[in-house]
């Protein structure tokens, strides 16, 4: 019988944990009541390519909790990639990055209690509307 090699067996759990990490958890994104979006629309809000919806201001929220959830399964970009496409926008048109909260919890209270909130969370809550799960 072949013995694997030390190579092949480093690349096999390497190729485990990658499929590990790619089935993470769940991403609810929720809003403030006043907020609808489709799925597209949700994007452009975290990249900085829409900044109003139904004449509302939005304010997008980070969850620093599931962010590398969100990025793998709705951005579809690393966290330095992320942070690349805000540098250039806020270097380009002077916009802020979402706001950064560091739990479900926050992300629910302040989107709760913002007009125009969006953020995204690892379990969906009954206290805020839910526009779409990954």
């Amino acid at each position: 019988m072949h013995k694997p090699t030390p190579l092949f067996a480093t690349a096999l759990t390497a190729a485990l944990l990658l499929s590990q990490t790619a089935q993470a958890g769940d991403v609810f994104m929720i809003a403030n009541a006043n907020v609808t979006l489709s799925a597209d629309e949700i994007r452009e809000v975290f990249v900085g390519d829409k900044q109003t919806a139904g004449g509302a201001k939005l304010a997008p929220m980070d969850n620093s909790a599931a962010q590398a959830d969100f990025l793998a399964k709705v951005i579809k970009v690393d966290a330095a990639k992320y942070a690349s496409i805000w540098a250039k926008k806020g270097f380009r048109e002077g916009i802020n990055p979402p706001l950064v909260r560091t739990s479900d919890l926050e992300v629910i209270a302040a989107v709760k209690s913002t007009p125009g909130a969006i953020g995204y969370v690892s379990k969906a809550s009954a206290d805020v509307k839910v526009l779409q799960k990954y």
